[in-house]
């Protein structure tokens, strides 16, 4: 079974960065997606940024482009999310996950705890 743990959250003000962490442990058993979605109290999950575990192959939400940047480490299993020119609308708990597949197409995703990203002067 995949586990997730993230860290790297904080309080920063605008204009600052941050850098997020995400480490895997388990069995990998398919080929698998890796990213970050992010949530505010009364609103939908959003997606923020993934990367593939093969390719290497990224998609970032239009919100984030040109700010945030995702990387992996893959001898330490573990991907980052470098987090530039933050803005008060980036406050968020930020989800690390894990999506998996078969060669059938069937789905399981795996989440982190959630680390806190506070944007505030």
């Amino acid at each position: 079974q995949v586990q997730l743990v993230e860290s790297g959250g904080g309080l920063v003000q605008p204009g600052g960065s941050l850098r997020l962490s995400c480490a895997a442990s388990g069995s990998i058993l398919s080929m698998y997606t890796m990213g970050w979605y992010r949530q505010v109290p009364g609103k939908q999950r959003e997606f923020v940024v993934s990367i593939n575990s093969g390719s290497g192959s990224t998609n970032y939400a239009d919100s984030v482009k040109g700010r945030f940047t995702i990387s992996r480490d893959n001898a330490k299993n573990t991907v980052y999310l470098q987090m530039n020119s933050l803005k008060a609308e980036d406050t968020a708990v930020y989800y690390c996950y894990e999506r998996t597949s078969d060669m059938f197409g069937r789905p399981s995703t795996y989440w982190g705890q959630g680390t806190q990203v506070t944007v505030s002067s």
